[in-house]
């Protein structure tokens, strides 16, 4: 059995006998003392600890075994392994796929209304904390991913974010846990009644970090849609590939995952090669580039935070005293209830289900989602100074493989290294896969000046704008993904002869390139290769990595910047 880090004080592990001769008077007595303790604090003295479970069970992997359980290819007799074609699904079906599920996770809208599904749905009000699903036509062109017709996809890339995890380390979730437990281990400890009743015998059972069960579920069935929808430019390879990823537990777990959804469980680990990035303080990386810009780790970061942290109380005024009635012992504050709510959405894609998500309404839960905006905006997003300079080096790498032109200048967060050789980095290949961080994917995309996002900003930090077009479970869900379709078209003018094209579809929406000096409007999303490569040149020009990342100056308050820059 897994162990656990706490035992339980209720019920005892021995029955209470009493002697026969045992006075009567002080039976009663003991009873009604024991009442009197009870109440009316009802608490368990265990609520709020955590709860941890380790597997395999400490000496259970024993190798003297290991020869009565060869591998497939000991046993052989594999029956008939003649393969297929590769998919083609873009290129061959009329539509493209939607993602719109979280099984096996409980939604918390199927648990208020089994039968019918209401048309809000908290799942999707969670932020970054969003399981990823299809877009649609949020970012304002009506196209899916299918090849427009009359063009021939060539070449793809995808950045994509890890799966749902564990919360980071020390943060609100854990904070609110040891609060819940030290009060009901407290002389008083506490009582919960009403929709809070569960806290008297609920305990944090929440790692930090690394990927939950769902997470890898995500990967791998996000390498699994890869492979059907962009198979067919494996025939294009003539080395295996190279896929990237960064050195933290969670990163190089969400790569293996989505490797093995995309080659299959028994080839992934002779299909490709995966490079691994070191993801620490002092290591160039454009998968991971605050550690290399020192303005992405103080108080110009921090503006987000700020933000948000201004924002909290405002939509949950009303709700903690609504939820303090059913609370003693334990005094609830802003910070506190939206910590409620994050544990509902990591219990619920950490456990599958959490009894957190059916404490809030629709506007709570609404409060809650721009909460999570307003930090992405301002510490990772076009609001943050720092947010070019810090997704630029990933962009100079896009250029580098577009036209394949090997790198020379690193003076961004670009790896001289790893970027600089042609194993680690190739130039030709059909095919770039390269995982990262929610933050990270956040300024590329500023990097790219994907400016319709931004059409909206900057945000107000005491109410949520109409028309709001950045959103933090649109952008960066757990496993969002950004696509860059590569594609010979007709050229205008001549349906002859073929141009390079690009687009971007950002979970499944195609994403307008207008912002991108030389690229104009086109209802696909389509700018020519040339076109864009110009305007990647233009913008990495304009973007002063240098200043931006490593002068000495304060972030405006207000902040009116909508571009990710710090402008002299």
């Amino acid at each position: 059995m897994p162990r656990r880090s706490f035992e339980l004080d209720w019920p005892p592990t021995r029955s209470l006998r009493v002697p026969m001769a045992f006075p009567i008077r002080l039976l009663l007595a003991f009873c009604s003392a024991s009442v009197a303790l009870a109440s009316p604090f009802k608490g368990s003295t265990y609520a709020g600890a955590t709860s941890t479970a380790v597997f395999p069970p400490p000496g259970a992997t024993d190798t003297s075994v290991d020869s009565y359980f060869p591998g497939p290819a000991d046993v052989g007799h594999a029956g008939p392994t003649p393969t297929g074609d590769e998919p083609w699904l873009v290129a061959t079906a009329p539509v493209a796929p939607v993602k719109e599920d979280v099984y096996p996770l409980i939604d918390p809208v199927e648990v208020q209304s089994p039968v019918k599904k209401p048309s809000f749905d908290p799942v999707r009000s969670w932020g970054n904390l969003s399981p990823w699903f299809s877009v649609g036509n949020k970012w304002g062109i009506d196209a899916d991913a299918t090849v427009p017709s009359g063009c021939e996809l060539t070449q793809v890339h995808l950045l994509h974010r890890h799966g749902a995890r564990y919360p980071t380390s020390g943060s609100g979730p854990s904070e609110f846990s040891a609060k819940l437990h030290a009060a009901a281990t407290s002389k008083n400890g506490f009582s919960a009644s009403g929709p809070l009743e569960f806290l008297n015998t609920w305990t944090y059972k929440l790692g930090a970090e690394l990927l939950t069960p769902f997470g890898r579920q995500q990967l791998f069935d996000l390498g699994i849609a890869f492979r059907v929808k962009y198979g067919h430019l494996l025939n294009g390879f003539t080395d295996l590939p190279v896929f990237r990823t960064t050195s933290e537990a969670r990163m190089v777990d969400s790569a293996l995952n989505f490797a093995a959804g995309f080659f299959g469980v028994q080839q992934y680990q002779d299909s490709y090669h995966q490079l691994i990035i070191i993801e620490d303080d002092g290591f160039n990386n454009t998968l991971a580039p605050w550690t290399t810009c020192p303005n992405a780790n103080n108080d110009i970061e921090n503006i987000g935070y700020l933000a948000s942290g201004n924002w909290t109380p405002i939509y949950l005024k009303d709700t903690v005293p609504r939820l303090q009635r059913h609370l003693k012992g334990v005094e609830l504050d802003a910070s506190d209830v939206r910590s409620m709510q994050d544990l509902c959405a990591y219990e619920t894609v950490a456990l599958g289900y959490s009894a957190f998500c059916e404490l809030f309404t629709e506007e709570e839960w609404k409060g809650y989602e721009y909460a999570f905006d307003l930090e992405l905006w301002y510490s990772f997003g076009p609001g943050n100074p720092a947010s070019a300079a810090q997704g630029i080096g990933y962009v100079q790498e896009l250029v580098a493989r577009l036209t394949q032109t090997p790198l020379t200048e690193f003076s961004t967060s670009l790896n001289g290294t790893l970027d600089g050789s042609n194993v680690t980095f190739p130039l030709n290949q059909p095919i770039f896969v390269d995982a990262t961080h929610d933050t990270v994917i956040s300024v590329i995309l500023v990097a790219l000046n994907f400016t319709t996002m931004a059409a909206n900003g900057p945000l107000p930090v005491d109410h949520i704008p109409k028309h709001q077009t950045y959103t933090g479970q649109h952008i960066t869900p757990f496993a969002s993904n950004l696509v860059g379709q590569v594609l010979s078209c007709p050229a205008k003018g001549n349906s002859h002869e073929k141009e390079s094209y690009i687009r971007f579809l950002l979970n499944d929406g195609v994403v307008p390139l207008t912002g991108i000096a030389h690229c104009s409007d086109s209802k696909d999303g389509l700018c020519l290769v040339d076109d864009f490569v110009k305007g990647m040149k233009q913008r990495i020009a304009e973007v002063d990595v240098s200043y931006d990342c490593y002068a000495n100056y304060t972030a405006p308050w207000p902040d009116y910047i909508i571009d990710g820059r710090m402008h002299k």
